[in-house]
C-alpha cells in the first residue's frame, strides 16, 4: 500500500470511503494498463492529417478510343495514400497499421487499395479503422498499387515503375493493367469481373499525366449507377401498351432531357409517376453527349 494511502486510512473513515480510496489508488497506479484495455473497446479514433491531393475518376462516356486506355479491375477495397512514412485515407485520416506491414514500403508516395479480396469491403473497412491493428488479419491484406502521384511521367511509365517498387515488400502488389481493343471486349470483361463478385472496371489513359481532381484520363465502369430526375412528359405506349404508358421524358439536374421506357410494371404503366414527380433510375455509363445509357425506371421518390 502506498504512503499516501497508509496516511489516509490512519484516520477514521467509513467503509464506503475506504473502498473509494483503495479504488482511486489502484487506478492511479495502473492507469496505463487500464487505458490500454479500454482502447480495445473504444470507437475508432483516426488521426487527422492534411487531405492528400489525389486524382479522381469520372464515369465512362461513349466515343472514347478504347485502345488509348489501360483497363483494370476496380477493387472494392479502402483507398490508401502512402506518403513514404504513413498511410492516409482520401480524407486525410491516418490509418494505424502494423509496423511490420509497412516496414519495406518505399519512401515515396504510392496510391492504391488496401484489399482483402472481392466482396470483402466491410471487413477491410473495419480493419482499417481499428486503433490497435489486428496483426493476424493484416497478414491477409495487400496494398494494391495503381498510381505514383509524384513520378512525373505518363501513366504507362508510372505503371512500369510501380512494378519495380512492388518488389520491395510482399504486402505490395500492382493492379494488373491490360489493353482492350473494342467495346465488346470491354463489356465482356466487365461481365466476367462482376460475375466473380468484382465491383467494376477502371480505365487509365496511357499517355496521361497525373492530374489532381476529376479527370477523364481515369474513368470507372460499373454495371449500374443510380440517379434521380424529374418527370416532365408521358408518352403513350404502342402494341400491348396501347392506352398505357410507353415511356416518360425526364429532366436531369443539368437540364438534359431523355426518355425512360423500361423498368415499369403493368400497374405502373396504368398509373405512371405524375408530371413533376421525382423518380430514381439506373443506367450503365453515359453517352458522349452525357445521356445515361440503358436507363430504366426503379422507383418514384415519396413526397415528404
Amino acid at each position: 500500500m502506498s504512503i499516501f494511502l497508509s496516511k489516509t486510512i490512519a484516520t477514521p473513515v467509513s467503509a464506503l470511503s475506504l473502498i473509494v480510496i483503495i479504488l482511486a489508488d489502484f487506478i492511479r497506479r495502473n492507469i496505463s494498463i487500464i487505458m490500454t484495455v479500454l482502447s480495445l473497446f473504444a470507437p475508432p479514433i483516426l488521426f487527422a492529417a492534411d487531405k492528400p491531393a489525389i486524382q479522381l475518376a469520372t464515369k465512362i462516356t461513349e466515343g472514347i478510343d478504347i485502345n488509348q486506355y489501360y483497363v483494370s479491375e476496380k477493387l472494392d477495397g479502402v483507398r490508401g495514400y502512402w506518403t513514404g512514412d504513413k498511410m492516409l485515407s482520401r480524407s486525410g485520416r491516418e490509418f494505424i497499421l502494423p509496423q511490420w506491414f509497412v516496414a519495406d514500403f518505399p519512401k515515396q508516395v504510392l496510391e492504391g487499395e488496401l484489399w482483402l479480396g472481392r466482396a470483402s469491403f466491410e471487413a477491410m473497412s473495419g480493419l482499417a479503422r481499428k486503433n490497435i491493428p489486428d496483426s493476424e488479419m493484416w497478414r491477409q491484406v495487400k496494398f494494391m498499387l495503381f498510381d505514383l502521384p509524384e513520378h512525373g511521367g505518363i501513366f504507362r511509365d508510372r505503371y512500369i515503375a510501380l512494378q519495380q517498387l512492388a518488389k520491395q515488400s510482399k504486402y505490395l502488389q500492382v493492379i494488373p493493367q491490360e489493353t482492350i481493343t473494342s467495346d465488346t471486349m470491354l463489356y465482356k470483361k466487365l461481365h466476367l469481373v462482376v460475375s466473380a463478385q468484382g465491383e467494376g472496371l477502371m480505365l487509365h489513359r496511357k499517355q496521361a499525366f497525373y492530374k489532381v481532381g476529376r479527370s477523364q484520363d481515369i474513368m470507372k465502369l460499373k454495371p449500374k449507377y443510380d440517379a434521380e430526375a424529374i418527370v416532365i412528359k408521358h408518352i403513350e405506349g404502342k402494341g400491348k401498351y396501347t392506352g398505357m404508358l410507353g415511356a416518360i421524358v425526364v429532366s436531369m439536374p443539368d437540364g438534359l432531357e431523355f426518355k425512360i421506357g423500361s423498368g415499369f410494371s403493368d400497374e405502373q404503366r396504368r398509373k405512371p409517376p405524375q408530371i413533376g414527380a421525382t423518380i430514381t433510375y439506373q443506367y450503365l455509363g453515359l453517352t458522349k453527349n452525357g445521356v445515361p445509357r440503358f436507363a430504366h425506371f426503379l422507383k418514384e421518390r415519396p413526397k415528404m
